[in-house]
Order: C-alpha cells, then structure tokens, then sequence
C-alpha cells in the first residue's frame, strides 16, 4: 500500500467516524465568548502581563537565542524560576519551553528500563509518551484508585519506582487523592510526580501546596505557564538535587532553545498578578459550580466543566450552534478522551464580564437541554 493510499484511508475513517479535527484560526478582534481556551485567570490581556511581553521582546529580542546550557539562559529564567518556587512553597525551579518538554523531561530522566512506572489511567498524553520513551516497567492502574497504587508498589519491592498523577485531571475535572497517595508512596519509597497544569493559580498555588505537600523529598511538581498563568511554556518544581539531574540528562531540556523572553516575563507578571488577586479564583469556583448546578451534572475540582454528550455527533453538533450564538466551547471526543465519552469542554474562567458569562450559561443549558 502506498503512503498516499495508506492517508486517504485513514482520513476517510476518520470522516466517517466523525472524529476529523481541523484548524480554524482566530482573529485578534474575534468578539465570541471563549469559553473553550486555558487562559483560567484571564491573565493573558492584563496590561501587566502584555506590558512585561513587550518589554522583554524590546530588551532581549525575539527569542534566547540557545539552548540553556549554552547561551539560552537569562537572568529573566531565573527570576521566574525563583518566582515559581516561592509561590509553590518548593526549594527550586526549572523552565522549560513547553509544559509537554516538563513531563517528557522528567520522566525519561528519572525512569528507564531498571525502573517502575505507576500511572494513573487518566494522565495527560505528554506522560503516557514521556513513559513509552523512558522504557520503564509500567503499572497503569484504574483512575484515582490509590488501592491500586498500593497493590502495583508493594509486587516490585525495592524497584525504583515512580507515581504519576495529576492534581486535577484533564477529563473528568476531579481532584487526585494527593495527600493517600503520598503516604503510600512513602511507604514504598517511591517518587510521587503530580501535573499541576490544571491546578496552579485556579487553587492559589496549587493543591500541592494546599494539601501540605510542598517542598517534600519524594513530591515532585510538574507545571505549565500557558492556563492560569497566560503565556507559554512548562515548569518542573522540586528538590534541588531532581533539578541539577534534569539539567545534566534531561534530552527535551539540553537540546532545546531556552523559553522566549517575552512569554518568560509574561508568565513571571502574570504570576506575580496571580498571587496578588485570589478573588480570580473565587469567581471560577463560583462560576463552575452555578453552570454545573444549572446542567445538573458534578462540579469539578478545576476550571473545566466537562459535560456529557451521547455521541461524537451529538457534541460537534452542540460546539457548532453555540458557535451560532457567539459562545466557543471545546470538544472532547475519542481518541483523546479516557474512557471514550464524547464530551463539551467549558472554561468557566475569570477572562469574561459577568455579562458575557451569563449570556453564554443561557445558551449553553439551552442547547444541551436540547441534545438531552
């Protein structure tokens, strides 16, 4: 079969199965609701935030112009480093272009084919590629089932062992048992490595953090700077030691041009906003839940509510005519969900007027009442 046939196939399946997905770019004026986008905090238009981009571009140019162990790294990486830290309560930090680079850093540097992976079912795709690179022996175990990581840590004793976990998972929007599984972990001695993408800034500095967590030995902290904090790239928080390893054999960290200047000093403004504004993240706690109670369906742990559709059909269908109504929410469909529910993924961030928010609840229980 020849690669131009092999394709068509596959788009042709895809088609067919209504999983297509295609780009569609945004102007800057575009004037719909977004309500499918990471920016929790509404932080990537503070004048503060836009202020410090621009300024970094003018002062240091478009990018860092090498890799970090060469000439990429600016004294700009390690405020924002030494920000990150001090917010999270962790003895260090250590920036990376992407949040994707974070995990696949960690894990391939830590783990490889003398080591043991446990994983939740429900991690985000950056780990589950980070685990096949790394070679690890890989446990994965039912979804926030700390049972299971029990049962997985204690048939390899004394094998080096790793747990991987989210604080709030992408999906479903639930909390993980972070403070079971730490002890567990303890227990084994095995290093508990939770993604904080979805918890940084929409819980302050983080659940990590607010479970009493952070600065731990065997707690590792991985993070993105493109949700709550606005702008681009990925953070790995933890010991000092974890972090000198990750910048002598961490391949995503050594071989890769260093975080821009402008979104380093966008994500450094945004969390020092961030830490000085907690009633942004009351306003997405009391937005998720008013929606979840309107849909009747479980409030989740983060800022993404995501709401159950009964086909792949059913929830492209329902993302296009709230489009029709000026409302952009995401959509959720297989392959890219777990447990191969179709799903509308809606952001209740604090980016949009009151106005704004309540004129989209209106159509968003309108147009799910109707898939309903």
């Amino acid at each position: 079969m020849s690669w131009e046939t092999w394709l068509a196939d596959a788009a042709t399946a895809r088609e067919e199965a209504g999983l297509t997905r295609r780009l569609r770019p945004r102007s800057a004026g575009d004037a719909t609701i977004d309500l499918a986008g990471n920016d929790y905090l509404g932080l990537s238009g503070h004048p503060d935030v836009r202020r410090a981009a621009a300024d970094a571009a003018m002062l240091w140019g478009g990018g860092a112009g090498a890799s970090r162990l060469v000439t990429g790294t600016l004294t700009l990486h390690g405020d924002l480093e030494d920000e990150l830290a001090d917010w999270l309560g962790q003895p260090g930090a250590l920036t990376f272009s992407t949040g994707y680079h974070a995990n696949l850093s960690v894990i391939t540097a830590l783990a490889d084919r003398t080591a043991h992976i446990v994983s939740d079912a429900h991690i985000h795709a950056s780990l589950i590629d980070a685990v096949r690179l790394s070679r690890a022996q890989l446990t994965v175990v039912p979804h926030n089932n700390v049972a299971a990581v029990h049962a997985a840590l204690a048939a390899r004793p004394g094998v080096r062992s790793l747990v991987l976990a989210e604080s709030v998972y992408s999906v479903l929007g639930d909390e993980a048992s972070l403070v079971e599984l730490a002890e567990v972990c303890a227990a084994y001695g095995a290093l508990l490595v939770v993604d904080e993408a979805h918890g940084v800034g929409v819980h302050g500095p983080g659940l990590v953090h607010r479970r009493g967590l952070a600065g731990r030995p065997d707690v590792l902290v991985t993070a993105t700077l493109s949700k709550s904090l606005g702008s681009q790239g990925g953070a790995v928080l933890g010991p000092r030691a974890v972090l000198d390893h990750l910048v002598n054999t961490a391949r995503p960290f050594i071989f890769d041009t260093g975080l821009a200047p402008a979104p380093a000093a966008a994500a450094l403004a945004a969390a020092r906003v961030a830490r000085s504004r907690p009633d942004l993240a009351d306003t997405i706690r009391a937005r998720v839940t008013g929606l979840a109670g309107t849909l009747g369906i479980q409030a989740p742990a983060g800022a993404v509510l995501s709401v159950p559709m009964p086909s792949p059909e059913a929830a492209v269908a329902a993302q296009a005519d709230l489009l029709t109504e000026g409302v952009r929410v995401g959509c959720f469909r297989p392959p890219s969900v777990p447990d191969g529910v179709s799903r509308l993924r809606v952001t209740a961030g604090a980016g949009v007027t009151d106005e704004e928010w309540d004129r989209a609840v209106k159509a968003i229980d309108t147009i799910v009442g109707e898939v309903g």
